[in-house]
């Protein structure tokens, strides 16, 4: 069967939003948000396991933000930073860092841990980018801290954070580059582009080559409360620079891309012989659940322009980045996959794989 992975969040369910938020004043103990977190973690994989996803994620549901987890309660933070807007009109202020030194307070494999308690289905882990925590250093600098050595703890910092995970089992470590296409809109001269791109290979180059194959990319143009940050921006800015990163696996946004051939064509001509390309066949954002039928002919569109031995399916973006996004309901979430697994079966029987 062609090889079919989650991106990763699930939105949570309304009593651990309520638990956070009650935490947050003070109401309850960290204790009982532990608690509320196991409990959405393990139903969360069980209705995972129930879509016939051969591999699943634990559905971030104890994470901040898939951007922000790292760095969730350290306290030489200023909250002044990038802000990221989406096309609704709504923001995401990023912090940035006030002092050295620059250390993760949460490394990612502790979610993996917790989620294999709960499955022996492979599971996968996402892993935030070097190049977005990279815009936490301040444009006014800090004192005794020059960018380079910040540069050079966050590139420690984000190795740790895979290297953990693989150690840990993980089925891929999936880095999350949702800032690529962004970085075009914030600086369409591409320096800033070229700059994430070599940050992150920094990262990537400590592994070898057999290690790559179980690290992979993930773009999209953002997704959050039924919204993205950078889908205005022509892909084709984007896609030349992102197969120079040297990673293994691409987790490619294709479903809500209007025109679909037009980036395959694109990634035909640019993809390594050596990468395998997972596109996206479910639009997260889209209410409407996709019929299996529909994404077993996306991928047989993609079958058109990508050898079938090197091609993958997955979803467009995670459903809920962010904590406390709920623009798409639970049950919504868990079908889209059941669709996505299905389809990838017809479409595999298509194909004779």
């Amino acid at each position: 069967m062609i090889p079919t992975e989650p991106i990763g969040s699930i939105p949570r369910p309304e009593k651990l939003i309520d638990a956070i938020k009650a935490f947050e004043a003070g109401n309850i103990q960290k204790e009982k948000l532990d608690e509320v977190y196991n409990l959405a973690t393990g139903d969360t994989i069980k209705h995972f396991e129930k879509t016939g996803s051969p591999v699943i994620t634990d559905g971030e549901q104890s994470k901040p933000s898939f951007a922000t987890y790292p760095i969730h309660g350290l306290k030489n933070l200023n909250r002044d930073g990038v802000v990221i807007a989406f096309a609704d009109g709504h923001t995401r202020l990023l912090p940035t860092l006030t002092t050295r030194p620059f250390r993760y307070q949460t490394y990612a494999d502790g979610y993996l841990e917790e989620a294999k308690r709960y499955t022996r289905t492979p599971v996968k882990q996402a892993v935030i980018a070097a190049s977005a925590l990279s815009l936490l250093y301040p444009e006014k600098g800090i004192e005794g801290y020059p960018k380079e050595a910040f540069l050079d703890d966050l590139v420690n910092e984000a190795e740790i954070d895979i290297r953990r995970c693989l150690s840990k089992g993980a089925h891929k470590v999936q880095i999350d580059f949702t800032e690529g296409r962004l970085s075009v809109k914030l600086d369409p001269s591409k320096q800033l582009l070229s700059q994430f791109i070599n940050l992150n290979n920094r990262v990537l180059e400590r592994f070898s080559a057999e290690q790559r194959q179980y690290i992979g990319v993930h773009t999209c143009p953002g997704s959050d409360q039924d919204s993205t940050h950078s889908a205005d921006i022509d892909y084709a800015e984007l896609l030349p620079s992102l197969f120079e990163l040297k990673a293994g696996n691409f987790y490619i946004q294709l479903a809500s891309e209007p025109n679909r051939c037009k980036v395959l064509e694109i990634i035909r001509r640019y993809a390594k012989a050596d990468h395998r390309i997972f596109i996206g066949v479910i639009d997260p954002i889209d209410p409407n659940i996709e019929s299996a039928e529909e994404v077993r002919d996306r991928i047989l569109e993609a079958g058109e322009y990508i050898e079938p031995g090197r091609l993958g399916t997955t979803d467009d973006c995670g459903f809920s980045p962010f904590g406390d996004d709920i623009s798409t309901a639970r049950d919504t979430a868990f079908e889209k996959i059941r669709a996505r697994v299905t389809g990838t079966k017809l479409a595999s029987e298509k194909l004779g794989i």
